[in-house]
């Protein structure tokens, strides 16, 4: 990974239609290719303190050193991803930044006043929080927690992106 720990290293937008919105992000050429992780399996994640369930899916893809996440929750339930007020077929939603240390992160965002709005882990491992920053920069923020696994994962979707020659733009993993 080319961004250093603690800085932007993501930039994430909400959308209607996953498929749509990867094919539009391709067009432009700033981006690709998408590796899409369907109906993500997300582990105790809580929403507002509560517990909740979003059947989402993602799709990473890098372009120089930031990756574009795109997200599409396919249910209506209570969530991070379905309050965006929006009918706009994608919305800016937040930034995220990678630290090692976990909860020390979530502790400063807390003394600043930004609150913790979703929250939990992911299957292969590593926590991640998105912080209600809205008021500081006008978006969250999410703290990915970076575990081996994860260095991997967008170790390798960074690397595809490399002299990427337009070949299978759309990767499912």
């Amino acid at each position: 990974m080319r961004q250093p720990l603690g800085t932007i290293v993501q930039t994430s937008y909400v959308v209607r239609d996953l498929e749509e919105a990867m094919s539009q992000w391709l067009s432009t050429g700033i981006t690709g290719p998408f590796h899409v992780l369907a109906h993500l399996d997300l582990v105790e994640p809580r929403y507002r303190g509560r517990p909740t369930q979003p059947d989402i899916s993602i799709a990473l893809a890098y372009s120089g050193g930031v990756c574009v996440e795109l997200v599409q929750q396919h249910d209506s339930g209570e969530s991070v991803y379905n309050n965006t007020g929006s009918a706009a077929p994608a919305i800016y939603h937040h930034l995220a930044v990678m630290t090692e240390q976990f909860d020390q992160a979530l502790g400063h965002y807390a003394k600043l006043g930004c609150e913790p709005v979703f929250e939990g882990a992911v299957a292969v491992g590593g926590r991640f929080a998105y912080v209600d920053s809205r008021e500081k920069i006008g978006g969250l923020v999410e703290l990915i927690e970076l575990t081996p696994v994860v260095r991997e994962l967008f170790a390798a979707i960074e690397s595809a992106a490399v002299d990427w020659d337009g070949t299978e733009p759309i990767r499912h993993l």
